[in-house]
């Protein structure tokens, strides 16, 4: 079984992305089948614990604070709260639970403390933890791992070269900080990207340089089409195509053999063929659930009559890695140093992400 490669370029996976679509799918499929059960695919569910209010300004987010979205906020919810919805993903075949917060970044204190909990609480359950709470440091990343946390979420998004025309609050290296941090601790990493926000297929493919040539390669890559909601910058994007989706996944497969690549946003615009031919392509996890933090997806149900229809089987949880041990807050041995990181701010003008702003002021 070949290993992974560290060092693809942007022109070699232009060349994978353009193949002709059925040379393309026939190798992304061979690939999978060597590395991967072709008949298995690992559920998730994704769970906002807080809301709204965020104070970036990513062009294809309805959280951002600054633009008018009808987004209703939430504060973080409560242990209790979060159990429920677990129990509730569990029973409906989910092996993972992703907690979201519309944060900047990880802020030492009562809310972190809380969330530390969370993901006690769900490990403690038997599932798979993920968290996505933004920019975090290395003291912050061990904490988590202490709590028993199985993989951390940080999109790169874009390609660094693209990443400056839809973020102006923060910078593609914070990004890769972030990632590092993780990567000093046992906790898996989660990262991928959108389609789908004007991007070209050079953005595409540089976007896949930057994550494949990590070392090592993330567990798990979500390819994401955007969801254009009103209000936000990108509001007037037209939607991807089904091919532009097969050959994203089938490239990410091809570069990344042993990740996990996740079928994300923008499965509600995608037919029951569609998907299908995703999964042949390499994709082998998705989120279940109804919302993606704030955008439609489609129903639990939907999902398993189509696993049925395909004839493919849900992934158990810690089949990839164990399962992390669970130290309780008063035996950790990494505590809370009140940390005040300064995280860049490149703070360059992007127009749109402007226009969406004062817009969003005159609907106050």
């Amino acid at each position: 079984m070949a290993a992974a490669s560290h060092n693809w370029t942007q022109k070699e996976i232009l060349a994978i992305y353009n193949k002709p679509l059925m040379e393309l799918l026939y190798e992304a499929a061979t690939v999978h089948r060597l590395h991967h059960n072709p008949n298995t695919v690992q559920v998730s569910t994704l769970l906002s614990v807080k809301t709204g209010g965020c104070p970036e300004d990513c062009g294809y987010c309805p959280q951002a604070a600054r633009y008018h979205t009808k987004i209703e906020g939430n504060d973080l919810m409560s242990v209790t709260q979060v159990k429920a919805q677990a129990l509730r993903a569990k029973a409906s075949g989910s092996s993972r639970v992703c907690m979201g917060a519309a944060w900047r970044n990880v802020k030492d204190g009562a809310e972190f403390d809380q969330v530390l909990e969370m993901v006690r609480t769900i490990n403690k359950l038997d599932m798979e933890v993920c968290c996505t709470l933004g920019m975090l440091t290395e003291n912050q990343a061990k904490r988590l791992a202490e709590a028993g946390l199985y993989a951390y979420n940080h999109n790169l998004d874009s390609s660094e070269d693209y990443y400056k025309e839809v973020i102006s609050t923060r910078g593609f290296e914070d990004r890769l900080k972030t990632i590092n941090n993780v990567r000093k601790t046992n906790v898996t990493v989660c990262s991928g990207g959108i389609i789908g926000m004007g991007e070209t297929e050079d953005d595409r493919a540089g976007m896949l340089v930057a994550l494949s040539t990590l070392n090592p390669q993330p567990e798990s890559v979500p390819i994401n089409a955007l969801v254009a909601v009103k209000g936000t910058p990108l509001e007037d994007q037209k939607p991807v195509s089904i091919w532009e989706m097969v050959r994203m996944v089938a490239t990410t497969r091809i570069v990344m053999p042993e990740t996990q690549v996740r079928l994300s946003a923008g499965r509600t615009q995608m037919s029951q063929e569609g998907q299908a031919l995703c999964f042949f392509a390499g994709a082998n996890s998705i989120f279940a659930g109804d919302k993606l933090l704030t955008t439609p997806n489609p129903d639990v149900n939907e999902d398993m009559e189509l696993f049925k229809l395909l004839g493919l089987t849900t992934q158990k949880p810690f089949i990839k890695k164990m399962q992390p041990e669970t130290v309780e807050a008063e035996d950790s041995q990494f505590q809370d140093l009140g940390e005040k990181p300064k995280w860049s701010r490149p703070e360059h003008t992007i127009e749109r992400n402007e226009s969406a702003k004062e817009k969003a002021k005159s609907l106050k």
